[in-house]
């Protein structure tokens, strides 16, 4: 039925059906445009926490929809740039899990009277929940992990949609990590960093099954919008109860990893560039550990 719903919307009629397509991106454009607006006017009275948790979010949103701009100029991307770019995501996101959410949940546990054991069995419950948390969202919702080097139809609209399903702990993570002093604008800028590479894979994997650039375009940029509203969620959840910040950073952070290993390491393989893909994910944690330092 997506499939249907996306060939439909997708204009071949020339003149017109360009115009139609340009006017319905215009609308959506502007529509964002406004939301950024309301966002920028937030009244002071609101929580730091929650204005960072949106402008993380909405940050991690806008960096997805950049990293699709290219499949709109550009023909093919080779495969084992797609590889080493999602690698580079990997490992943006393995450091962003061990430096910006699970040290600073033993710290917090520990600040907040527990030993240095108490903190360690702490983090691995939380890390543990997290991960069995995106386990079951796994099971639960349709999903694909297709080994050919080619996907159906069917097939890149699932894996479309677990990036999107999964996109659900990056926003917990922003928003759970802007409750914390000193981790919020690092792991913004990793998650947004990881989510380049993440909107270019989708809208590759959209053009490669028929899809129109601009459709693959829109549907790429859409696929970010779940952050903010996650990071929001997550904010929240942290206020209404302090005593859930370390748990809640450390359930991010297993849920960010069990995504790293069961999504985004193996699609960075599929195609058999396996060295470049590595150099990809050492050069990503890197890159995010020093951000994590610097910022």
């Amino acid at each position: 039925m997506v499939a249907k719903v996306a060939r439909l919307h997708y204009q071949r009629a020339g003149l017109p059906g360009f115009l139609r397509a340009l006017t319905g991106w215009g609308i959506t454009l502007a529509g964002l445009a406004l939301l950024l607006a309301q966002i920028a006017q937030t009244p002071p009275a609101l929580p730091e926490g929650f204005r960072g948790a949106v402008a993380g979010g909405v940050m991690a949103a806008l960096a997805t929809a950049l990293g699709a701009v290219p499949v709109l100029v550009m023909r093919r991307i080779p495969a084992g740039v797609q590889g080493a770019l999602l690698g580079f995501g990997a490992g943006v996101m393995l450091a962003a899990s061990v430096f910006s959410l699970l040290l600073p949940a033993f710290d917090t546990a520990v600040t907040r009277g527990a030993t240095d054991t108490g903190a360690a069995l702490l983090v691995t419950a939380g890390l543990s929940v997290g991960a069995l948390m995106l386990l079951a969202l796994d099971r639960a919702l349709p999903h694909t992990h297709e080994p050919g080097l080619e996907r159906t139809v069917g097939a890149v609209w699932l894996f479309v949609f677990a990036i999107a399903v999964h996109n659900i702990p990056e926003g917990l993570a922003i928003g759970v990590a802007a409750s914390e002093a000193g981790t919020g604008n690092a792991v913004a800028t990793g998650i947004s960093l990881q989510n380049v590479p993440e909107g270019l894979i989708v809208a590759i994997a959209l053009t490669t099954a028929g899809y129109g650039r601009r459709l693959a375009f829109g549907i790429a940029a859409l696929s970010g919008l779940v952050e903010p509203v996650a990071a929001l969620a997550g904010s929240v959840a942290v206020t209404l109860s302090a005593a859930l910040l370390p748990w809640s950073l450390a359930a991010a952070a297993g849920a960010m990893l069990f995504v790293v290993s069961h999504e985004i390491i193996p699609e960075s393989h599929r195609r058999g560039h396996e060295t470049l893909a590595t150099a990809g994910l050492m050069l990503g944690f890197v890159t995010m550990m020093l951000l994590d330092t610097l910022l």
